[in-house]
């Protein structure tokens, strides 16, 4: 069984608290174990589910009092799973701030994504994207009253997360997230052009949007303004060239959740996602093109633990 599962993914690709829930039940099991470790384990585990729960509380009150869940009903109203996945990002208990902030982003991210994919018209949605891009709330007299409660609460959100920056760092972020902001909503006005005109694009045309598309680069920026240590440098850096590894995590991120949800999201009306656009180019079948996915998945992990081995010095 141990064996088993430590085969089945690699360490690196699980979720550290859910592998310790996991190996809390398998180390009950054994014969020669001790009482007081499991005892620890099983304290400690739970401490941390408890400040979990006290940083969801926070999220769940901030998203309710926000309304865009009852508001946006052909949107996904997800704040549990957008949480989770923070979980899994942000492991040290003690930073719950960074699993608050990161859920609001994925929040405001998942709502905004249905949006462009389902419900917007393209009118709206490039009026939409020009607003962002200004970042100028006296601008969204043009967008129809469904859009300006959206940016409202995006505008109130981000600013707020960006004030507490400038408050507690003395640096103002609004610059690096308007451009962010923009980028993504950018990345999805493409993908709605390309639906509207009923274009597939080559997979290489389809990467170099989605991996913005996704929003990795995103919530990895957002991460890094809780940071205690930010910097002007550090800020530039990215803003002006999004780093390797940031490109290859979110390149892996798009893929794995297009093997996981395309069919569901073609069925909604969203665009081609990596599957469809290597079946329309080379004529393979679903499964050959998900089996040629894995292999560009399985390619960049292995682009990215060499990038990160050739920074370590061996003596």
């Amino acid at each position: 069984m141990l064996v088993d599962h430590a085969l089945e993914l690699p360490l690196h690709w699980r979720m550290p608290r859910l592998e310790a829930r996991w190996f809390i039940d398998e180390y009950e099991k054994s014969k020669d174990k001790n009482p007081i470790i499991l005892e620890l384990a099983i304290l400690d585990y739970n401490i941390v589910q408890s400040i979990h729960q006290e940083d969801l509380r926070y999220a769940s009150t901030w998203w309710k009092e926000l309304g865009l869940g009852k508001r946006f009903s052909f949107a996904r109203d997800r704040l549990m799973e957008n949480f989770l996945w923070t979980v899994g990002m942000v492991i040290a208990p003690e930073d719950g701030k960074s699993r608050i902030f990161l859920t609001m982003v994925y929040a405001l991210i998942t709502v905004i994504d249905d949006v462009y994919d389902v419900y917007g018209t393209l009118d709206e949605l490039e009026l939409f994207t020009d607003v962002v891009e200004r970042w100028d709330i006296n601008a969204i007299q043009r967008l129809p009253d469904y859009m300006k409660i959206y940016y409202h609460a995006l505008y109130n959100s981000v600013n707020e997360m960006a004030f507490d920056t400038l408050k507690e760092q003395g640096i103002n972020v609004i610059p690096f997230l308007k451009k962010l902001w923009t980028d993504l909503c950018k990345a999805y006005l493409l993908e709605a052009k390309w639906y509207y005109i009923g274009y597939t694009p080559t997979l290489q045309e389809y990467i170099d949007n989605a991996w913005i598309s996704i929003g990795g680069s995103l919530v990895l920026a957002h991460s890094y303004l809780v940071n205690d240590h930010i910097t002007e440098e550090g800020l530039h850096s990215i803003q002006e060239n999004y780093s390797d590894i940031v490109y290859r995590f979110s390149v892996i991120v798009r893929l794995a959740n297009d093997l996981g949800t395309s069919s569901y999201e073609l069925k909604r009306g969203d665009i081609p996602k990596s599957i469809q656009c290597y079946m329309h180019e080379s004529g393979a079948s679903e499964e050959e093109a998900r089996e040629h996915i894995r292999k560009l998945i399985d390619s960049t992990w292995k682009k990215i633990n060499e990038d990160q081995m050739a920074k370590l010095h061996f003596s």
